[in-house]
């Protein structure tokens, strides 16, 4: 038994979903990595309490080295840059050299005197870089007072 792709000779500028399929336009989606530069910004969960604003930054394969984290003006700037070069010699000659580059820039804007600057952490574990964006004491919310009825 022998496969044959179908033409549809009606519209034959336009292939068909399977035709495309196929021919790998369509099924390449993990090497081409969703992007055309391979790369892709990363996920990010922004959590608010009453204390602080929490950032999670999902980044598996970097190194704490490869991050910026930068706070100015009520904007918070988390970039990351990663370059790697291999290469594999046979003697003199160079039989194959591979590039790969990965960037990425995320910002956020928090209302102008909210968070303390001086506080601000960071860390990174497991993949994940973690920023703490703690409030300042003055736009926390305040416990309710009990009046006294005289």
């Amino acid at each position: 038994m022998t496969l044959a792709k179908l033409s549809n000779n009606w519209f034959p500028s336009f292939p068909s979903l399977v035709d495309r399929f196929f021919d790998g336009e369509l099924m390449d989606w993990n090497s081409s990595n969703y992007s055309s530069t391979n790369s892709t910004l990363p996920a990010v969960n922004v959590k608010e309490n009453e204390n602080e604003f929490l950032i999670d930054v999902a980044a598996p394969g970097l190194k704490k080295e490869d991050f910026s984290v930068n706070y100015d003006n009520g904007r918070l700037t988390i970039s990351s840059e990663k370059k790697n070069e291999k290469e594999e010699k046979d003697g003199e000659k160079v039989t194959r050299r591979e590039f790969s580059y990965q960037s990425f820039q995320r910002s956020f804007t928090v209302a102008q005197n909210i968070v303390d600057a001086e506080k601000i952490e960071a860390h990174y574990d497991n993949g994940i870089l973690h920023i703490s964006l703690p409030k300042r004491d003055e736009v926390k919310p305040k416990p309710t007072k009990q009046i006294e009825i005289k």
